[in-house]
């Protein structure tokens, strides 16, 4: 994916040309400027008159932790950005068990977890949503015992709504 990657022989601190940080974080200069328009609070390059970007610590750390969430976890950008704002740069940076356990352990994970549950009768696969629309087994179709399955998956997924209200995330 992108340009070859090579170690940079700058200081940490240094400042990193569009090249330079592609290489770094193996990815295209295209990603990187688009982040930035979609992330202007953790990707905030120094631009010189001519146009050019240098990146700082601070917008390499940025770059690194949307990397980590986009790339490495599956997540949307707008999830990644809502994370972000939520947890911070240093907390998804800090390791991936921390991210992990805020991804799968929430709520709203939760919650997604078991409308699978109840309309399929699985277990979810990781990032797996609810397929629509739910397949039915041959000669269920408008069955009463059909109904009443239903309406004990919906009561169940009634009563995860209802968990998840009284304690929002905060």
């Amino acid at each position: 994916m992108g340009v070859p990657k090579q170690k940079s022989d700058k200081a940490v601190e240094a400042y990193r040309s569009i090249g330079e940080a592609a290489r770094e974080l193996d990815l295209p200069t295209h990603v990187l400027r688009y982040w930035e328009t979609r992330f202007p609070r953790y990707v905030r390059p120094v631009k010189r008159p001519d146009g050019r970007r240098f990146y700082r610590k601070s917008d390499m750390d940025g770059l690194r932790a949307i990397q980590t969430l986009v790339h490495r976890r599956g997540m949307t950008l707008k999830g990644a950005k809502a994370l972000l704002h939520e947890r911070g740069v240093d907390i998804v940076l800090s390791g991936d068990q921390v991210v992990g356990t805020i991804l799968t352990g929430s709520p709203v994970h939760d919650l997604q977890s078991s409308v699978i549950r109840a309309f399929s009768g699985r277990e979810p696969s990781r990032g797996s949503r609810p397929s629509a629309p739910l397949d039915l087994p041959d000669g269920e179709h408008g069955s009463t015992e059909r109904l009443e399955a239903m309406l004990d998956r919906l009561s169940l997924v009634k009563r995860r709504l209802d968990e998840v209200r009284q304690h929002p995330v905060s």
